[in-house]
């Protein structure tokens, strides 16, 4: 199977739930909604539609992050110190609890942890990230984790397959190093403005056919657009 859709919402739920079902929710990341709005979300697109989401970066990114200004509460000086990197701290748990609830609400069964290029193989950060996965809460959710950066293949695959986890990558960027399903992140091929041709389509297809679930999820500028003719490609191949 090849669940199809875009990091975000380009079009009104409305509109793309009609015309896709899978979406990846990136608003949880910047700042988790309330789970009254998560519950809302999940009435305003068909039963059968899908969500995944990104975990709040309070756990994945440190507050020196950019991304940060999107924050809703600002980080005390004196407590930046306790957050990302998958730090072992009650400030961290609880973001891994707020980002839980608003999955539950959703019904999703996949959480994606991106880190950031800052985030590298030190052992440190080694240490932090398998405390973390191993011993979070799952309640029968799949972790997806998106490693930038240094990282070696060998070591992605190590970890991964250590700690459960699902391999998130751009294919065309570099092969997936392990998972029971594939996650796809389409970021653009050297850079946002990207537009993938049908040629690339194909490729993709085929990188999809190995696995039972293949995720594939546009991020680029583009992305409802060449959603939409993927989606017609696979229908195509497997009608």
């Amino acid at each position: 199977m090849i669940q199809i859709g875009c990091c975000g919402f380009p079009k009104a739920k409305l509109i793309y739930g009609r015309e896709l079902k899978l979406v990846e929710v990136q608003k949880t990341f910047y700042q988790p909604p309330k789970v009254e709005t998560a519950l809302r979300w999940r009435k305003e697109v068909p039963e059968s539609f899908q969500f995944v989401l990104k975990a709040w970066q309070l756990i994945t990114h440190t507050p020196s992050s950019p991304t940060y200004r999107r924050l809703r509460v600002k980080i005390p000086d004196d407590k930046r110190n306790r957050y990302g990197s998958f730090r072992p701290t009650e400030d961290v748990r609880e973001a891994w609890i707020r980002t839980q609830e608003v999955a539950q609400a959703l019904r999703t069964e996949i959480v994606l942890f991106q880190c950031p290029a800052s985030f590298q193989p030190e052992e440190e950060n080694l240490a932090q990230l398998r405390e973390f996965f191993r011993t979070a809460e799952r309640e029968n959710l799949s972790f997806a984790w998106e490693p930038r950066g240094r990282w070696s293949g060998e070591l992605i695959g190590k970890l991964c397959r250590e700690l459960n986890l699902v391999h998130a990558v751009d294919p065309f960027a570099r092969p997936p190093q392990h998972g029971k399903f594939n996650y796809f992140r389409l970021h653009g091929m050297g850079g946002y403005r990207y537009r993938y041709s049908d040629e690339d389509l194909e490729k993709l297809y085929q990188m999809c056919v190995d696995k039972p679930l293949s995720l594939c999820l546009f991020n680029n500028m583009t992305r409802y657009q060449d959603a939409l003719r993927f989606r017609d490609l696979v229908e195509s191949r497997e009608s």
